[in-house]
């Protein structure tokens, strides 16, 4: 059963727009309404008169715009990664969900939170990340043990290739070292037509002729 109302959080996003652009132009996601969150929502004033569309402005650590924004919602897509120190993005988003009874989110995150990335790669992307790193793995964590209906997204290094991804799972070693922004979305969507796909679990999704390069491939 696909989904009927989405809501986008951080919908400005890079991620967030090929998302927005597909469900609004593909005929397979004709019944599906977004609820669009961002701070300055005249970025996405394009998209104003759709009647599918609801933009909304707000900062995504601020409870109660979340959770109004929240109102019979079927998914959450959180289009940034949560590396703030007490990770109130996370938190926030969790509280709204459980206040209004929706229970299916996707997460981005950051590659790396489980050490499963290899390699000269692998140790060149814990510095880059640095302390990001701890927030992000901590982000991941709290849905872990949440109840909620998660599945978090393990961005690799993104460029404007192609749609081509392997998908790796929470126990699986990272496949690949950077990947398209195309490909991610096309998960999300995946997902978006198909609640059940890759529940409550923890995703890599890169392209997988860039494994074992020792920086990202753009």
């Amino acid at each position: 059963m696909m989904t009927k109302k989405v809501l986008i959080l951080a919908a400005n996003g890079r991620i967030a727009q090929i998302v927005e652009n597909r469900i609004l132009t593909e005929a397979a996601f004709a019944g599906v309404d977004l609820t669009l969150f961002l701070r300055d929502a005249s970025r996405l004033d394009h998209l104003a008169d759709n009647p599918r569309v609801t933009l909304i402005d707000g900062d995504i650590t601020d409870q109660t715009a979340v959770s109004q924004a929240m109102v019979g919602q079927d998914l959450v897509f959180v289009a940034v990664v949560d590396h703030d120190d007490q990770n109130r993005l996370t938190k926030t988003v969790m509280a709204a969900m459980e206040a209004n009874q929706v229970t299916r989110v996707l997460f981005t995150n950051v590659l790396g939170i489980y050490g499963e990335v290899g390699g000269e790669f692998g140790r060149w992307n814990a510095e880059m990340i640095g302390a990001g790193m701890a927030t992000a793995r901590q982000s991941d964590q709290l849905l872990a043990d949440s109840g909620l209906d998660y599945t978090t997204l393990r961005l690799p290094w993104l460029n404007d290739q192609g749609i081509k991804y392997a998908v790796t799972t929470k126990n699986d070693p990272y496949e690949g070292v950077s990947g398209s922004r195309d490909s991610i979305a096309d998960v999300v969507l995946s997902m978006i037509a198909d609640p059940t796909k890759y529940s409550r679990d923890s995703i890599g999704v890169a392209d997988p002729d860039t494994e074992g390069q020792d920086r990202p491939v753009y």
